[in-house]
Formats: C-alpha cells, sequence, structure tokens
C-alpha cells in the first residue's frame, strides 16, 4: 500500500473503469498475441460478448451504461431527440440524462469518484471530486471541473476527441497521426489521475476506438489496406491499459468495456428518402432541411439510428394518424421494414421492435414506435435533405452493431455469461461494496 492509500484510508475496495467506445469482443478474443494485457484479464479475470441496447447509439449508450436502466428511464434515445409535442430536435447533453449516475451513488455513499471523457456529461457535474466532460463538449476550458483538473489537462495537450474529418480523406495517414495524438494525451491524462490515487471509482473513456473503427473497420475486418494501421493503434490501446492495469493496487478491480460492438459497413441506407418513395413522408418543399418542414401527409419518419415515429394525432403537431389507427399503422410499417432488402439482396432489418419491447420507465413519451436493429452491413441513416438515392456509399467502412460488445473484469469470481450493457453499473457497484437498491436498475451484478 502506497503513501496516498495510507492518507486517503481504507475505505473498501475501489473499482477503475476503463471504456475502449465500440470495442468489439471478437477482435480482442481473436488477437490474444497482439492484445496480450487485455488477454491477461480475461484469463485471470472474466471476459465475454455483451450485448448492447436499443438503439446501439454511443449517446444513448453511455447513459444507459452508466446508470444501468434503459432509455425509458434515462430519457436519451440517440445524437438527436425529439421535444415532446413538438416536432423541434435538440442534441442531450449531461443534464438531460434523467436517471442516476454510478459516480453520483458512489458520492452519496461518501466515496470519491473521478470520471473522465464519459460522452454525455457535458457541463461537467460539480458534486463529484473531479470531471472532464467528453464527446459533445466545446472545449477543455469548459469542460473541466475544478480548475486544478483543467489546468493539469491543458498541460498535458488534452484533447475532448479526434478531428473525424481527417478521416473523409482517402489516404487514412494523416487521420491516424491525430487519432494516435489524441489517444496519448488521454492515457497521460488518465495516468496522471489514476497515480493520484485519491479516487475510489475512476471512471475514464478511450472514445477515440470508435472513431478509428469508423474509417477503418473494414480494412481490418476483409484485409484492406489500412488493416495494419488498424492493428497497430489497437497494439497502443492494449498497451496502454496494461500499463494502467500495473498502477492498480490489490485493492482495485480494473474493468474495461465497450458500449457496442463493431462491423464493417457496406451500404448507408437513408430511411428518410425510403418514406417518401414509399409515401409514408411528405415534405412542404424540394429542399427540407429539418423535421418542422413535413406536411400534414406525413405518416412516419425517422432518427437516426433507425427510430420511427408514428405522426400521431394528438401528440405531432400535425398528426394525420388517428389513436384508433395507430396500431394498425404501425404494424403496416414494421412489415415494409421487416420486408426491406438492400441492393445484395440481404434484409436490412435483422428485427424490428416496439417501443413497448424496448424502453420502460418514467421518459418513455419521446420514445420511438419502433426501432431497426440491422444486419450487419447496413448503416442507418435519417437526414432531411434529399439524397436522391435509399442505398448509398460513405465516408466510413465500419458501423455500430448491437452484439459483440466486449467486457473484462479483472476478478476470478465474477462471471461474464449472458449480460448486457445494463449489468455494468450494478456489477460495479458491488464490487465496490456499494450498497444500493436492486430493483434500481434493470441489469444484474456480474460480481455476486
Amino acid at each position: 500500500m502506497g503513501l496516498f492509500d495510507r492518507l486517503r484510508g481504507d475505505d473498501g475496495p475501489r473499482v477503475a473503469f476503463f471504456g475502449i467506445d465500440g470495442v468489439p469482443y471478437s477482435l480482442l478474443r481473436d488477437h490474444t498475441d497482439e492484445f496480450p494485457n487485455l488477454a491477461a484479464v480475461a484469463s485471470e479475470g472474466a471476459a465475454g460478448a455483451i450485448d448492447s441496447i436499443v438503439p446501439p447509439e454511443s449517446s444513448a449508450c453511455w447513459p444507459a451504461l452508466t446508470t444501468g436502466v434503459n432509455p425509458g428511464e434515462t430519457g436519451v434515445y440517440g445524437f438527436q431527440d425529439r421535444e415532446n409535442g413538438s416536432y423541434d430536435t435538440y442534441v442531450p447533453m449531461g443534464r438531460d440524462v434523467q436517471a442516476t449516475r454510478l459516480w453520483d451513488r458512489v458520492e452519496a455513499a461518501d466515496r470519491d469518484a473521478t470520471v473522465m471523457n464519459v460522452p454525455v456529461t457535458f457541463p461537467p457535474q460539480r458534486n463529484v471530486q473531479r470531471m472532464v466532460s467528453g464527446f459533445l463538449s466545446p472545449s477543455v476550458d469548459k469542460a473541466a471541473y475544478p480548475d486544478e483538473l483543467r489546468e493539469t489537462l491543458q498541460e498535458l495537450n488534452y484533447r475532448i476527441d479526434v478531428n473525424a474529418k481527417l478521416g473523409h480523406q482517402e489516404d487514412k495517414s494523416e487521420f491516424m497521426e491525430d487519432a494516435h495524438a489524441t489517444i496519448d494525451a488521454r492515457f497521460e491524462a488518465f495516468k496522471h489521475y489514476v497515480q493520484q490515487d485519491d479516487w475510489d471509482l475512476f471512471f475514464g473513456v478511450f472514445m477515440t476506438t470508435d472513431r478509428v473503427n469508423h474509417f477503418l473497420f473494414k480494412d481490418y475486418e476483409r484485409d484492406g489496406e489500412n488493416k495494419e494501421l488498424f492493428i497497430d493503434f489497437y497494439r497502443k490501446v492494449d498497451d496502454y491499459l496494461g500499463q494502467l492495469r500495473e498502477m492498480l493496487d490489490d485493492d482495485t478491480t480494473m474493468v474495461v468495456a465497450s458500449d457496442h460492438g463493431f462491423t464493417s459497413l457496406d451500404y448507408e441506407v437513408h430511411f428518410n428518402q425510403w418514406l417518401v418513395e414509399e409515401g409514408w413522408l411528405d415534405f412542404q418543399d424540394d429542399d427540407p432541411s429539418e423535421l418542422g418542414d413535413i406536411t400534414d401527409d406525413t405518416r412516419a419518419y425517422s432518427l437516426i439510428p433507425g427510430r420511427f415515429y408514428v405522426n400521431l394525432e394528438g401528440r405531432e403537431p400535425r398528426g394525420s394518424v388517428s389513436e384508433e389507427d395507430y396500431e394498425s399503422v404501425r404494424d403496416e410499417l414494421k412489415e415494409e421494414l421487416e420486408a426491406l432488402e438492400g441492393p445484395n439482396g440481404t434484409a436490412v432489418a435483422e428485427r424490428v421492435v416496439t417501443k413497448e419491447e424496448a424502453f420502460r420507465g418514467d421518459h418513455d413519451d419521446i420514445a420511438p414506435d419502433l426501432v431497426v436493429i440491422p444486419n450487419h452491413g447496413f448503416d442507418l441513416k435519417a437526414g432531411f435533405k434529399g439524397t436522391g438515392d435509399v442505398f448509398g456509399v460513405g465516408p466510413r467502412n465500419g458501423m455500430h452493431s448491437f452484439n459483440n460488445a466486449c467486457l473484462f473484469i479483472d476478478d476470478p469470481d465474477a462471471r461474464v455469461g449472458d449480460a448486457d450493457l445494463l449489468d455494468i453499473a450494478p456489477t460495479i457497484l458491488d464490487l465496490m461494496e456499494v450498497e444500493y437498491d436492486r430493483t434500481s436498475f434493470d441489469g444484474s451484478s456480474l460480481a455476486r
């Protein structure tokens, strides 16, 4: 036990959680020689593939993972959500998460939390020991609390995110240089505060993995020209996680997890274009720019990723579908979505789930009526400007998947079997011996 342990006192077991956004378990399982540190955690503790949530989109996933409840409770369904009773949309931020965060439960138990780079946490909370917000934060200066954290991050050249626009270039070398610089600074910041050793819960997320996957995953999966760039980046990820593991004392359990899986992208599917062509959606002019441009002839519209809303009377301002017809209209749309095939003859939807199947809670009033979980290869889009074609190809070659997220727990008594994202929060609380009401979670602990 080191000096900081003695100063901090023996307050019970601790957890260091490291998120690796969008990393599929199969990537790590199939390359144990390339990634020996995570392989060691798997062999000495527990590891496996877990399911994500509906929909498997980072803005919805991280609130669910950090609260242990589904979007019906968190109130966050994706990168863009719909205002209740309106066609206006907004980008959810930390204050829009309506469920209790894991670190709030830790702080309520008189323990301390350091929270770094978690998506959908801006602005930073001031009721935790320290926090730097992640994805969607405007700058490090505004994302960090308290002041000393901000100053340290600036000295380390910390950055919130990679420059994803560089990934649009055909030559990925500049993008990968930026990705390496981003994760290098992230590691230095994590190392600094892990070694400061004044926390009971350390919760940090490497999001650059998701960015690299979006632009290079098909190269990895199908032996493309950038496969070695991809593998080399993940060697660094594994090395950094190994170094962080070595910094932890015997009273601290390391947990590593992703929020969703990843797979190769073959086609973008522009669902609002499909709805227009199939007579479900109509716009007031030929150049729509937002959801509010739809007409009262519209029966359904879509938001990313694969979320569908019936244009319901009394709920939408220009609703055209009566309450009486709601079920039959939704069933008709569901049937057409299930029958939709891509240019390769493969069904776009692996399954289509209703709001009742996917969501439950106090904040399900803005839940989508249907959600498409796509088959691998189909990335679901929903812009409002005409694309001309339902199926297209963009600059990305990797996409999120519902299955094949990863979870590693450095504890031989843990079990990663039939698990999903919602099991992580109660597992961490059990590892920390923090008491909680088990009915507060949709998931259950894997550490019992």
